[in-house]
């Protein structure tokens, strides 16, 4: 019986690992098309001004508590701030106007997002089932 039971296991074990994977790739797709979303009608309503700049202003500081504030109050552009499916982090790594975006993610943060070219991007290594890395995405 127990020897049965291992073998059902090893068989089904596996295949669930891969719908988590699977629904992780979805969910993070999603979280990002939101996302995107979200940036580009917020910047079309605020004069071409992208979320993330707090008071709105474009030469000012640059703060991810203003960015998921500007998205999911007033107007509400989203309900809340998606989580990172991967680290379940909510949290945003801001990257000043005339930073260099990062070549590879850190895994720190739920998200990383530049106001000066609108990109946001998740902060996951790896790659899905097709060798896209998430982080790509």
């Amino acid at each position: 019986m127990v020897a049965v039971l291992g073998i059902l296991a090893a068989v089904i074990v596996p295949q669930f690992q891969g719908y988590s994977a699977d629904a992780k790739e979805s969910v993070a797709k999603e979280g990002l098309r939101m996302l995107r979303s979200g940036i580009e009608v917020y910047t079309a309503q605020n004069a071409g001004i992208p979320p993330g700049y707090v008071d709105n202003d474009p030469l000012g500081t640059l703060d991810g508590d203003a960015f998921v504030t500007q998205l999911t109050t007033g107007k509400r552009y989203m309900s809340e701030m998606p989580e990172n499916p991967f680290n379940e982090l909510a949290t945003i790594s801001m990257i000043g106007n005339s930073a260099t975006f990062p070549a590879t993610p850190s895994g720190q943060f739920g998200w990383i997002y530049q106001p000066a070219t609108k990109t946001i991007k998740i902060d996951w290594t790896g790659t899905d089932k097709h060798g896209l890395s998430y982080f790509d995405y």
